[in-house]
């Protein structure tokens, strides 16, 4: 059963998907859609969760779920991965592939491969001060805490000579 982003608890588990480019007005559309319709069924061994979606900086997608009533099973976390992938095939992005570094450079987000990190420090783009999105949050109040931190607080910090 849907429950509004902004409403779902600080301890409710999330999931992001990061695209490798912005989505278009009508693509958040559509997707905000698919999403509505996949969270007001999505359910563990029948029974409804407390979920959620957002679109963040119009190119990342965040799965919430309320799991201290029932918590989310294997079956029901595969499930929203199958929506993802058809959300990926029909827009032709890359939403699965977790080989990106995502970072704030003047409000716009810059995807990277991991391949290309080391290129982006080189030539400055990247820096220890660069707001990155990291991928390791696990829940809503971590999201909220720790999804963006300077690069340095990241990984990527050996990559720097601080």
């Amino acid at each position: 059963m849907y429950k509004p982003f902004d409403e779902m608890p600080a301890s409710a588990r999330v999931w992001i998907y990061q695209a490798d480019r912005a989505f278009s007005g009508a693509e958040k559309q559509w997707i905000q859609s698919v999403l509505m319709d996949f969270c007001q069924s999505w359910n563990t061994h029948g029974q409804g969760m407390p979920t959620s979606f957002d679109i963040a900086y119009d190119q990342f997608i965040l799965f919430a779920v309320d799991e201290r009533g029932v918590g989310a099973s294997g079956c029901s976390i595969d499930s929203s991965v199958r929506i993802i992938r058809s959300i990926q095939e029909k827009l032709g992005v890359n939403l699965l592939d977790s080989g990106k570094v995502s970072f704030l450079q003047e409000k716009k987000v810059i995807v990277n491969k991991l391949t290309e990190v080391r290129d982006s420090i080189a030539a400055g783009v990247l820096q220890p001060e660069t707001a990155i999105f990291s991928p390791t949050v696990q829940t809503k109040m971590d999201l909220a805490e720790n999804w963006i931190i300077p690069a340095k607080e990241s990984w990527l910090k050996r990559f720097f000579t601080i």
